[in-house]
């Protein structure tokens, strides 16, 4: 690795003459590296891991779907093609960094170390699914749009209070920063330079709403420069480029520099949820062929073999592991207590008011009979 060179050399980007967006990547389509001086320092061991997470995901993703159907899943938000945004990103980071996800990011979730199986709790609306152990270092997936900006710019602050080494990395997509949470999330984050990193998903659609639609902007990573934030555009597909930016990033945001804005250029190849969305009402076949032959995991599969790290049968004994698991999990999700008309009170305020302690004693009354 004598011949490395930083993928992003972020405090060029800073300088008022340099605003560079041009997508980084390093591994293209056919699973070739087009740019062997920004490899990442992975081992072969470690390349295994990334891949083995983002088959993972894909199969998650699969079955995940497949329960929403049975009806044994409630809210679910597909992340088929995603997987190198999500994954290798998540990759780059430790487990003492605080991660605060959105609603279609439960695989980084559940990689950073929230257990399946409470995973589909919360999908499933029960409160058991939000309940974390402080050892967690993470957030329950957020419903509201770009709210998690926020939050994780608060905790960033308070790391940075407290001289943390760690840091904070939060993701939204492309609608999330048409909302003001966004905004504000990134100035405070940049007046106070904390150490947080900033993922935008890039997957062309807000809900049905294609990207130039929702802003004027040639890219979205450009939006970092107003809070004078620096920030960088990166092939969402590539799980190689998006690991190298994400690791230089975090090298940069915690040796004290400040908030870094990343934007990877990815695509959902499902529906924006499985609760009534139709991406055939706002994609075309043409527009899903050609991201579905940008796939991240046939390009890293491809990358693999020709080194002699993957093979099919490999995968094939990894899928059938992971179903294995994932039936494990939702059966001991289904094995979780029903809830109750108190759980949901008991847990509305640590300082219970007047009139919710009155509807605890009511519906107490009526769960006992």
């Amino acid at each position: 690795m004598a011949n490395h060179k930083a993928a992003v050399n972020f405090e060029k980007l800073l300088s008022d003459e340099s605003k560079d967006f041009k997508t980084i990547q390093i591994l293209d389509a056919a699973g070739q590296v087009t740019q062997p001086e920004l490899m990442p320092n992975l081992s072969d061991d470690q390349l295994v891991e990334l891949m083995q997470q983002m088959v993972w995901s894909r199969v998650l993703d699969q079955r995940a779907t497949a329960l929403n159907r049975q009806g044994r899943l409630g809210f679910y938000a597909p992340t088929a093609g995603q997987e190198a945004s999500q994954l290798a990103s998540n990759f780059a980071m430790t487990k003492d960094d605080f991660l605060f996800p959105g609603y279609r990011d439960v695989p980084q979730l559940v990689q950073h170390g929230l257990p399946l199986s409470q995973a589909f709790l919360w999908s499933r609306g029960h409160i058991d699914g939000n309940k974390y152990p402080e050892s967690l270092k993470a957030m329950p997936p957020q419903i509201i749009i770009g709210a998690q900006y926020i939050q994780a710019m608060g905790v960033a602050v308070g790391m940075k209070k407290r001289q943390s080494a760690n840091a904070v990395y939060v993701y939204t997509g492309d609608g999330g920063t048409s909302q003001g949470d966004f905004y504000e999330g990134l100035n405070f984050a940049g007046a106070f330079k904390a150490p947080a990193i900033f993922v935008v998903q890039n997957n062309g659609f807000a809900i049905s709403v294609p990207r130039e639609k929702q802003t004027a902007a040639v890219t979205l990573a450009q939006k970092g420069v107003a809070a004078g934030i620096p920030a960088i555009q990166v092939d969402g597909m590539d799980p190689l480029a998006v690991y190298e930016v994400m690791k230089e990033a975090r090298a940069f945001t915690t040796a004290g520099n400040g908030p870094v804005l990343i934007e990877t250029l990815t695509y959902r190849y499902g529906p924006h949820t499985l609760s009534g969305d139709d991406p055939t009402r706002y994609r075309t076949k043409e527009t899903d062929d050609i991201w579905l032959k940008r796939d991240p995991l046939v390009r890293m599969r491809r990358f693999l073999t020709d080194k002699g790290l993957w093979s099919q049968d490999q995968e094939d004994q990894l899928i059938e592991q992971v179903k294995t698991d994932i039936k494990a999990a939702i059966n001991e999700a289904d094995a979780a207590p029903k809830q109750k008309v108190t759980d949901f009170l008991n847990v509305t305020f640590e300082d219970q008011p007047q009139n919710i302690k009155e509807q605890i004693a009511e519906y107490s009354a009526k769960e006992s009979n």
